[in-house]
């Protein structure tokens, strides 16, 4: 059991869309199982393949605007015209437990997160380069031409921001992502002594 004063750790990672947050996320909680990952919640229609509550929660625009009244969200932003949202109860509880927390969220997020929980480990993955994003994000199939042009100008602005970072991971290369991604997390984990938990 631990103790008062072993606080859990909060990871923050973002990026641009398309540049493989959600494919590295998935492989530092395989290789962390301990760690809590914390499922933002959406008022967007899930992509095919998403499931409700574990890619996202999927909400109306009324609820999520109940949340925003009634101070339900850690932080929360309108992307894209649709609202995201991260719950704060789980993050704090699972933190004040002495758990370490995952959160897979944009830079506008992460900026209202760090204010309200100051020690959390913040990092930004960063795609090779501006071809390479509009090549995924184009192969995604999922965007219309007009939809992925408005991702890159946001891209571009995201990645102006990569300094409030404490860390920054060059998705160039899946597996060297991976791998130094994974080396970083475990190494704030063997330091809070969360690692074998």
């Amino acid at each position: 059991m631990a103790g008062p004063s072993a606080r859990g750790k909060l990871f923050i990672v973002s990026a641009p869309s398309g540049a493989g947050k959600t494919t590295l996320c998935r492989y530092l909680r395989r290789a962390f199982p301990q760690l809590e990952y914390s499922v933002s919640a959406t008022t967007r229609s899930p992509r095919p393949g998403e499931k409700d509550g574990r890619d996202y929660h999927f909400v109306s625009r009324q609820q999520f605007e109940r949340g925003i009244r009634e101070g339900r969200w850690a932080e929360w932003a309108r992307v894209h015209d649709n609202y995201y949202g991260t719950p704060a109860a789980p993050i704090e509880k699972a933190l004040a437990a002495g758990r370490p927390v995952l959160l897979d969220i944009d830079v506008q997020g992460a900026r209202q997160l760090v204010e309200r929980f100051p020690e959390a480990v913040t990092i930004f993955i960063m795609p090779p380069d501006m071809e390479t994003l509009e090549k995924r994000l184009a192969g995604r199939g999922t965007d219309s031409p007009e939809v992925i042009a408005r991702r890159l100008e946001n891209a571009r602005r995201e990645m102006e921001q990569k300094d409030f970072y404490r860390h920054v991971i060059v998705n160039d290369d899946l597996e060297e992502a991976v791998g130094q991604l994974v080396g970083l997390v475990g190494s704030y984990l063997q330091q809070s002594g969360s690692r074998k938990q």
